[in-house]
C-alpha cells in the first residue's frame, strides 16, 4: 500500500500527528497500531490506582481541551476515554490499522520512499514515517535468579492480571517507582501480606489532588477561554519547577524539606523512615506524587525490604540477607525500557545504515529529538532528550508535530525528495544539550536513574524550560537540513 505518511502508534504522539495531518488537509496517511484500540500507555496500564501525575487540564491537547475532567489529576480511565473521544471527533479511526505491529522500516534511495513492514506481512510504502511509539511501551521485567521455578503468579504492572484474585494472598512487589506507589495503596488492604522490595527510595511530594467541582466544569464548558486561562496558570506553575533542576539548589532543598515533612507526618517508625529516605538530591530520579503511599507502608501486613533479591523459589523469595519471604504472587513495578527501547527498532537508512546499531555503538544522536542524520524523512515524537521531569510532555508533542509538519511542507515546496538534518547541526544540538545535562541534577545529584543510558549519559530528559524547546522548534531552519533530490 502506498501512502504519503505512515504514523506509528496511537498514543498522544501518534494521534496528535494524525490530527496535524488532517488539519493540513492531508488524507493520504495511515496510522499503524499493534493493539486493538487507541490510547498507548493509557490503554495498556490498567493497574489499580493508575493516574496521571500532571494536572489533567495540562495533560491534554491545547486544541482539544476537555471541560469534563472530574479530578485535578485524572485517573487512567478518564484519560483513555479522552483519547478515544479525540479519535472520534477528528475522524481518525478510518486511518488506523489496528492489530498491525511494525517490524521494520527501510529507506529506498532509488525511489526516495520508506518501506515499512509489519508482523502481519503487509508492507506500506511512504514518503514520510513518523514514530509515535514513545518511551513507555516496553515493560522492563528483571530476570530474577530462579524465577523459572516460581509456582505462583507473576506479572508486570503494565500487564496487570485482573483475573488473579489478590484477596488474602502473600504478595511481593518488586520496585517502588511511579506505578508501584500508585497500586501499592490499592492492594495493601486486600492482600494477606505485602512485601515491598525497594532498591532505591523515591522522593515523594504531596499530591494536591481534588475533585473538579461541577460549577467549574460548567464554566469551562460555557467559556473555553476560562479553561485556557486555567491551563496557562498550571503551565507556568509547573514550568517554574525547571529552575530547581538546572542549578538552583535552594529550590530543591526547599522541596526536599517539604517531602521530608510529608514522610514524617505519615510515618512514626524511625527505622522505616530511614529505609524510605533517599540519599541523593531530589530531581536526580523522577520526583513522585502521592498522599496514600506512606500510610500504606505503615499497615501491619506490609513490610519494606531493602536487601536485594538473591533467589526465587517455588513459593518464596530469598533476599541477600538470607531471609526467606513466602509469597503467592510477584508484581513487577519496575518501569519500562527507555534509553534502550531503541535497541528494539529495526530501521535502515541511507547506504544500509542500521539505526539501533549506530545508537548502541556511538550513543543516541538526534536533532531536537525529532530527526536523525542519515535517515531522510524520518521523524520521532517524544524522541531522545525530549521527556520531562517537571511539566507536561503533551506540550512537547505539540511543538514536535508542528515542526514535523513544517519539515514535510519544506520538502514539498522545494520540489525535492526528502530532507535530513546536517551532521553539523545535529552535533551542535547534541553538544549543547549534553553540556546542560552534565551541569544538571540528573547528573550531579548522586543517583543512577532510567534517564541514563548504559554509558551513564542522559538520553531522556530535556534540560530546561519547555518554552525554550517551543522557541527552538517554532520555526524550522532550512539551513540546518540537507535537501535530498
Amino acid at each position: 500500500m502506498r501512502v504519503h505518511t505512515v504514523v506509528i502508534g496511537t498514543g498522544f504522539s501518534g494521534l496528535g500527528m494524525a490530527i496535524q495531518l488532517k488539519r493540513a488537509g492531508r488524507d493520504d496517511f495511515v496510522v499503524l497500531e499493534k493493539a486493538d484500540d487507541v490510547g498507548g500507555t493509557w490503554r495498556d496500564n490498567t493497574y489499580p490506582g493508575c493516574a496521571c501525575d500532571i494536572q489533567s487540564h495540562m495533560y491534554s491537547f491545547s486544541f482539544a481541551q476537555n471541560p469534563e475532567w472530574t479530578r485535578s489529576f485524572s485517573p487512567q480511565p478518564e484519560i483513555w476515554t479522552y483519547l478515544r473521544r479525540v479519535t472520534e471527533s477528528f475522524g481518525l479511526r478510518r486511518h488506523i490499522r489496528f492489530g498491525t505491529e511494525v517490524t521494520g522500516a527501510r529507506w529506498d534511495a532509488d525511489e526516495s520512499r520508506w518501506h515499512v513492514t509489519t508482523a502481519t506481512g503487509d508492507e506500506f510504502v511512504a514518503r514520510f514515517v513518523v514514530s509515535g511509539i514513545g518511551g513507555l511501551h516496553i515493560p522492563n521485567v528483571p530476570t530474577l535468579p530462579g524465577i523459572e521455578d516460581f509456582a505462583g503468579a507473576a506479572f508486570h504492572s503494565a500487564h496487570w492480571d485482573h483475573d488473579y484474585d489478590l484477596s488474602g494472598k502473600r504478595v511481593a512487589v518488586v520496585g517502588t517507582g511511579a506505578s508501584a506507589i500508585q497500586f501499592i495503596p490499592r492492594i495493601a488492604p486486600e492482600v494477606g501480606s505485602l512485601t515491598v522490595f525497594q532498591r532505591t527510595p523515591p522522593w515523594i511530594m504531596p499530591k494536591l489532588d481534588h475533585a473538579i467541582p461541577g460549577w467549574a466544569q460548567r464554566l469551562f464548558r460555557a467559556v473555553p477561554g476560562a479553561q485556557r486561562l486555567y491551563r496557562g496558570l498550571i503551565y507556568w506553575l509547573l514550568e517554574s519547577r525547571a529552575m530547581g533542576f538546572n542549578g538552583r539548589p535552594g529550590l530543591l532543598k526547599l522541596a526536599q524539606r517539604i517531602a521530608s515533612r510529608h514522610m514524617r507526618k505519615a510515618i512514626a517508625d524511625p527505622e522505616l523512615r530511614r529505609k524510605l529516605t533517599p540519599d541523593y538530591v531530589m530531581g536526580c530520579k523522577r520526583v513522585l506524587l502521592a498522599n496514600d503511599y506512606y500510610p500504606a507502608l505503615t499497615r501491619p501486613n506490609v513490610s519494606v525490604v531493602t536487601d536485594g533479591i538473591a533467589e526465587v523459589r517455588a513459593h518464596s523469595i530469598v533476599d541477600t540477607a538470607g531471609t526467606e519471604h513466602e509469597v503467592d504472587a510477584i508484581i513487577y513495578g519496575t518501569g519500562f525500557h527507555v534509553t534502550d527501547a531503541f535497541d528494539y527498532v529495526n530501521i535502515t537508512g541511507t547506504d544500509g545504515r542500521d539505526l539501533s546499531k549506530e545508537w548502541r555503538t556511538n550513543g543516541i544522536r538526534t536533532h531536537y529529538g525529532i530527526t536523525v542524520s542519515g535517515y531522510p524523512n524520518l521523524f520521532f515524537l517524544l524522541g531522545p532528550n525530549t521527556a520531562l521531569g517537571h511539566n507536561s510532555v503533551v506540550f512537547m508533542i505539540e511543538s514536535q508535530i508542528r515542526y514535523v509538519a513544517q519539515a514535510m511542507s519544506l520538502v514539498e515546496r522545494s520540489g525535492v525528495a526528502a530532507l535530513e538534518p546536517r551532521e553539523s547541526a545535529q552535533a551542535r544540538f547534541q553538544s549543547d544539550i549534553q553540556r546542560k545535562l552534565v551541569k544538571g541534577v540528573w547528573t550531579q545529584g548522586g543517583c543512577t536513574s532510567w534517564y541514563l543510558d548504559a554509558h551513564g549519559v542522559n538520553r531522556t530528559i530535556w534540560p530546561g524550560f519547555t518554552w525554550r524547546y517551543w522557541q527552538r522548534t517554532r520555526r524550522l531552519e532550512p539551513a540546518e537540513y540537507e535537501l535530498v533530490d
